[in-house]
């Protein structure tokens, strides 16, 4: 297995922005141009870097309700126009990413290696689950890591999201997470994010011990990171991925703040200073 690019890192807690796309073509909420999705979705990359974002995660996010396991073609030509386009906003520097819900990875894949992007973040990589979608019955990483090396990608890395927000976990109620953890480094996972049980809810941190203690991989924290509690993610995270927090009035469905983004960054710089 290959160890994690130490490229990805630019400080000791890697801090990914996140970019919610506008609603895609495909999608129920598209309103019929993509020229502006693309254009906010480069102000919004500047806004990160700017803000001192370590690194940037494309989402669609604004698409649900998701298609499970897929999205359509016309959404994942737009995706990969979005990610370029931030790709060309964001400093060479500073590594991007994208994640196709939901779980729709081998469409990720595609959009990272066509954009050039650094990072996959996916969903369903070991282990089934039952998410709001319906049930991911089939774990998508022994087709996407052969894939990536049938694609000569392993370049682009794979967070692997484990015991995921916006799901039941019942059918794996007897793994533990630390399990889970190893499982998707057994299953080649570059990297996992441990999240709260919602989009904004905060990661519980004894989670983030946990993960961190069970295998060598780094932990990144992918849900509820606020100002208020960057410091308690600092002895185990290796990683965080906020969303929600950068967002006007802390509400993911609106744009990114600048001070919001500037206030995280600050605060993060505070709490590694000790």
């Amino acid at each position: 297995m290959k160890p994690f690019d130490s490229t990805f890192y630019r400080s000791s807690c890697t801090l990914v922005g996140c970019v919610h796309l506008l609603p895609l073509p495909g999608s129920a909420g598209f309103q019929g141009e993509v020229k502006p999705i693309l254009e906010r979705a480069a102000e919004e990359a500047r806004v990160l870097a700017d803000a001192g974002f370590d690194a940037v995660l494309v989402e669609n996010t604004h698409d649900a309700p998701y298609l499970l396991g897929r999205i359509d073609p016309e959404t994942t030509a737009t995706l990969a126009l979005a990610a370029a386009a931030v790709r060309a906003a964001a400093p060479t520097r500073l590594p991007v990413g994208v994640q196709a819900l939901a779980a729709a990875n081998r469409e990720a894949l595609g959009v990272a290696l066509a954009a050039g992007l650094d990072f996959v973040r996916v969903e369903n990589f070991a282990f089934a689950h039952v998410a709001d979608e319906g049930l991911m019955a089939r774990a998508s990483a022994p087709e996407l890591v052969r894939v990536r090396a049938h694609l000569k990608a392993e370049r682009v890395l794979v967070l692997a999201d484990v015991k995921k927000k916006h799901a039941s976990h019942a059918i794996t109620h007897d793994l533990s997470l630390g399990e889970a953890v190893r499982g998707a480094e057994f299953c080649r996972a570059d990297a996992v994010v441990v999240t709260g049980e919602a989009t904004g809810r905060e990661t519980d941190a004894e989670d983030v011990r946990e993960a961190q203690g069970a295998s060598a991989l780094p932990v990144f924290v992918g849900s509820g990171v606020t100002v208020a509690n960057v410091a308690r993610y600092l002895p185990h995270a290796r990683g965080l991925i906020v969303g929600s927090a950068l967002k006007e009035d802390g509400d993911w469905r609106k744009p990114v703040d600048p001070a919001r983004a500037r206030a995280l960054r600050t605060a993060l710089d505070a709490a590694m200073r000790g």
